[in-house]
């Protein structure tokens, strides 16, 4: 789950990161009086999605050439900028050409700024391990300086049994360049970012720039803050925090229905029980020369309800050109898909092509009840043969 920079600023200052006094706005209004509160004589008005790149991206239909982040130097422009932005659609690297649009913004304190740095925590796979990167480079897309300065990304893994110690923090402190108190308020600064991320099951903290300030001072100027989903059930108060609007609404409707759905960038619809399989039908795709459009497990006890709701999900989405039905039951039973697939089929008028391999529990029942639905459907011997099939069938489409 992703949240907002304010809502993350929030959540972080509780723990003792360091962040610049600031408030969310919903109007012009709103804005002009948080500015108010804050005192001069400079402040940043903030465009809040959930997309990086807002300073850079532009807006739809503006000719002014400015982004999402706007550095002004009155109330009277804090109102300006936010009439700019709230209920305008910006677009970023992140959003894509279509964008999103901003219901809010986020105005803060103005900054003297000496440096940008870069400082992230995630949960490094490979090592089972939280880790924490830094580099020199704020304010640039990490991706980007792994990509053209490798050797400017320091890391360090935390060891969960001591968690992070101020040695972890000093070496990538002096790593960093930083001196004199710097290096004090970079170590806390760290310190309270790990118990954060720890306390909040949080998947991904990034900081980026994390700058020092003409004073010496160590502050978050932006944050991104990820968690993990499967903990939420221990944090209703961020649950509370969830902006639907920001999110898929594909992806949105199949959560309320236990479907483990993403959306992707193919033509190839592919429903699957069990990550595994799913993981590897998108795989033999590719493998013959298409693309898939979604990642989507129907789970091992799915109902014929869920199933049809997962096939109405993948006919949701217009990039799809033909659907793979790739199902191996153990507890999942061939005949309940097979329900699921022909209910579905004829609910939504189907008029791209279908392939479907059944294997396991029930499988003669399940071949019977898509032979005998009167629907178009492709049968399929195994996967290989399945994913050349639904392939084949979407380029004699075209």
């Amino acid at each position: 789950m992703n949240i907002h920079e304010y809502q993350a600023k929030q959540l972080l200052a509780k723990f003792g990161v360091a962040t610049l006094k600031g408030g969310v706005a919903y109007t012009p209004d709103e804005a002009t009086q948080v500015a108010k509160d804050l005192g001069g004589p400079v402040w940043v008005v903030k465009s809040q999605i959930h997309a990086g790149g807002r300073g850079k991206g532009r807006f739809k239909g503006d000719e002014s050439g400015k982004g999402g982040v706007r550095v002004v130097k009155s109330v009277e422009e804090v109102a300006a900028a936010a009439k700019a932005m709230l209920g305008n659609v910006l677009v970023t690297h992140q959003t894509g050409p279509a964008g999103k649009e901003v219901k809010r913004v986020f105005i803060e304190q103005g900054c003297d700024i000496k440096r940008e740095l870069y400082l992230g925590m995630l949960i490094d796979r490979a090592t089972s391990r939280i880790t924490v990167m830094a580099s020199t480079e704020g304010g640039m897309e990490i991706e980007e300086v792994a990509a053209k300065t490798p050797e400017k990304i320091l890391k360090v893994a935390i060891d969960p049994v001591t968690g992070f110690q101020q040695f972890h923090g000093r070496e990538l402190a002096f790593g960093l360049g930083l001196e004199g108190k710097q290096v004090g308020a970079a170590v806390k600064f760290m310190a309270a970012m790990y118990k954060a991320f720890v306390e909040l099951d949080c998947s991904i903290v990034e900081i980026n720039p994390l700058v020092v300030t003409g004073a010496g001072e160590v502050i978050a100027l932006d944050a991104k803050v990820n968690f993990d989903d499967n903990a939420l059930f221990r944090h209703k108060d961020i649950e509370e925090m969830r902006d639907e609007s920001e999110e898929d609404p594909s992806e949105l409707e199949a959560a309320r229905h236990s479907l483990n759905y993403i959306k992707l960038d193919g033509t190839i619809g592919c429903m699957v029980n069990g990550a595994g399989l799913a993981m590897a039908t998108m795989d033999i795709i590719k493998l013959y020369g298409a693309e898939p459009a979604n990642f989507l497990d129907v789970g091992g006890g799915a109902t014929k309800e869920r199933v049809t709701t997962a096939f109405k999900l993948i006919l949701s989405d217009s990039n799809v050109e033909g659907i793979l039905v790739n199902i191996f039951g153990g507890i999942m039973r061939c005949d309940v898909i097979a329900e699921g697939v022909v209910a579905a089929a004829r609910e939504v008028s189907l008029n791209v092509p279908l392939v479907v391999r059944l294997e396991g529990t029930n499988v003669e029942l399940g071949k019977k009840i898509l032979s005998q639905s009167g629907l178009p459907i492709i049968a399929a011997d195994n996967l290989a043969d399945a994913a050349q099939k639904v392939v084949k069938a979407v380029k004699e489409a075209a």
